[in-house]
C-alpha cells in the first residue's frame, strides 16, 4: 500500500497548493471578523465541502468538456498552466496588505470556494488530472486526494484565529510567496507536458 498511499499524499499536497490556502485564509479572516467560533466553523465546513464537491465533479466529468468543445488535453494543459502561472505571480506580488471586502450573507461558496479555493487555475489542473486518469484506481486516487486537500483547507480555516495571531500580516504574505513558488513550478511542469504532447 506504500505506492497508492504515497501517491494520494503527494497528489493531495499538490491539490492543496493549487487551492491557494493563503488567499482563502486571508479572505476568511477578513470576512469573519464579526463571527463567533461556531459561525466560523460552520463557514469553514461549508467552504471545504463546496471545494470538494466542485473538485470531484470536475475531476470525474471534466473530460466530457474536451469532447464538447473539441479541444485536446494538451491544449488544455497549456492553457491551465498559463492561468496557474498567473496565479503564482499574483501570490508572489501579495505583500499582505490586500484588504478583502466584507461580503453580506453566505460567503462559504462565493468567494471562498469560488473563485479563491477553486479558481480558474485549480479548476483547469483538476480537469487535466481527471482526464489523465487511466483507470478506476487513478480516479480513486484523485477523489481521495481531493478529500484530503479539502480536509486540510477545513483544518486551516478552523485554526484561522491562531494562525492570524502567530503569522500576522507579514507571515501570511511570506506564506503566499512560498505557495506562489510552488505553483510556478507546477505550472511549468504542466505547460512542459502539454508542449511535449504537441511536439510528438
Amino acid at each position: 500500500m506504500d505506492g497508492p498511499v504515497s501517491e494520494v499524499v503527494g497528489t493531495s499536497i499538490k491539490l492543496y497548493a493549487l487551492m491557494t490556502p493563503p488567499a482563502v485564509l486571508s479572505a476568511f479572516i477578513s470576512a469573519t471578523k464579526e463571527y463567533d467560533r461556531k459561525q466560523k466553523i460552520a463557514v469553514a465546513c461549508k467552504t471545504s465541502t463546496a471545494i470538494f464537491i466542485i473538485g470531484v465533479v470536475l475531476y470525474l466529468f471534466g473530460s466530457n468538456l474536451f469532447e464538447l468543445f473539441g479541444f485536446t488535453l494538451d491544449a488544455f494543459r497549456i492553457g491551465s498552466g498559463v492561468l496557474l502561472l498567473l496565479t503564482a505571480v499574483a501570490l508572489m506580488n501579495d505583500d499582505g496588505s490586500t484588504v478583502h471586502d466584507k461580503h453580506e450573507g453566505d460567503i462559504s461558496v462565493v468567494p471562498l470556494a469560488i473563485p479563491l479555493g477553486m479558481g480558474p487555475a485549480s479548476i483547469g489542473a483538476v480537469m487535466v488530472m481527471g482526464a489523465s486518469a487511466a483507470d478506476f484506481r487513478g480516479m480513486l486516487v484523485g477523489v481521495l486526494s481531493l478529500l484530503l486537500a479539502a480536509g486540510g483547507m477545513f483544518l486551516l480555516l478552523c485554526l484561522s484565529d491562531g494562525v492570524a495571531r502567530v503569522l500576522h500580516r507579514t507571515g501570511i504574505a511570506v506564506l503566499s510567496k512560498l505557495t506562489g513558488l510552488l505553483l510556478a513550478a507546477i505550472a511549468a511542469q504542466v505547460v512542459f507536458t502539454g508542449v511535449s504532447g504537441f511536439l510528438k
